[in-house]
């Protein structure tokens, strides 16, 4: 058909005009059969697989003692702040934070974006005072651990807003964290439950060791950390977090805005 029409004497305004939608609509019905890649699946809720290497596991990253050949022991993620240099993790991994390496990203042996060396500690003074488990969230400014690189780490990966408090009780998130014995990430996205009420919990299998600080992301802000009821759980398929309430926000504000270079 549209060579026929194609064929038609070049001095027609109406051949050339409806030649040449012709020709659109067919350019058009070719490109919409073709066999075009879908977008890789989600796992299912409740299953834990690896992390895709995306933005979101670029903010994620493992804490290592002293440094990548201290092994890792616990997880922390970036999320914004004013000087833009903050990191969000469970009070109880920061028991030496001089001694402290946040790697963003970290994937088989490798550190994408950096190293960088925690340089201050915000914990609520219930934890301070005498570990409560409601308070088991800290925030951390970080600086670069040599001279390979400068800057903020928000500037390289950014950072994840922080989710106002009063999340439903059954909020779905997802959970990026990296178990001691695996040198990449996982994920689980689950709906939670409140274990009390000042306690959440989620049903994910393979959150073992080295998740702890791990973020809880609530459409895709920070809404808990591992942590909090049993230092975060006991098993590796039932994981806690402190709710994030006031007193939780309350602190991350005074350290999102005093966290400056």
């Amino acid at each position: 058909m549209i060579p026929r029409i194609l064929s038609r004497p070049a001095g027609n305004p109406r051949a050339r005009r409806a030649a040449r939608a012709l020709l659109a609509l067919t350019s058009m019905a070719a490109l919409l059969s073709l066999d075009l890649p879908e977008a890789r699946a989600l796992p299912p809720l409740g299953v834990t697989g690896p992390a895709d290497a995306d933005a979101t596991a670029a903010r994620v990253g493992a804490l290592f003692a002293g440094g990548p050949d201290g092994g890792h022991f616990c997880t922390a993620s970036v999320v914004r702040s004013a000087g833009r240099n903050l990191i969000a993790t469970a009070a109880h991994c920061l028991a030496r934070p001089e001694a402290t390496v946040f790697a963003p990203g970290y994937r088989d042996g490798a550190a994408p974006y950096g190293l960088w060396r925690v340089t201050g500690v915000y914990v609520d003074p219930g934890w301070t005072r005498d570990g409560d488990a409601d308070a088991d969230i800290a925030f951390a400014t970080v600086a670069p651990a040599d001279g390979a690189r400068s800057g903020a780490v928000e500037d390289v990966v950014g950072g994840f807003p922080v989710a106002a408090a009063g999340q439903p009780q059954d909020v779905t998130v997802t959970v990026v964290g990296y178990p001691a014995t695996e040198d990449a990430p996982l994920r689980c996205a689950n709906a939670t439950s409140l274990f009390s009420p000042t306690q959440r919990r989620i049903d994910c299998p393979a959150l073992s060791g080295g998740t702890s600080g791990s973020p809880w992301l609530a459409g895709g802000a920070l809404a808990g950390v591992l942590g909090g009821h049993e230092g975060g759980g006991t098993v590796p398929d039932v994981s806690y977090s402190a709710v994030m309430g006031d007193r939780a926000l309350a602190l991350y504000r005074r350290a999102a805005a005093r966290a400056v270079p």
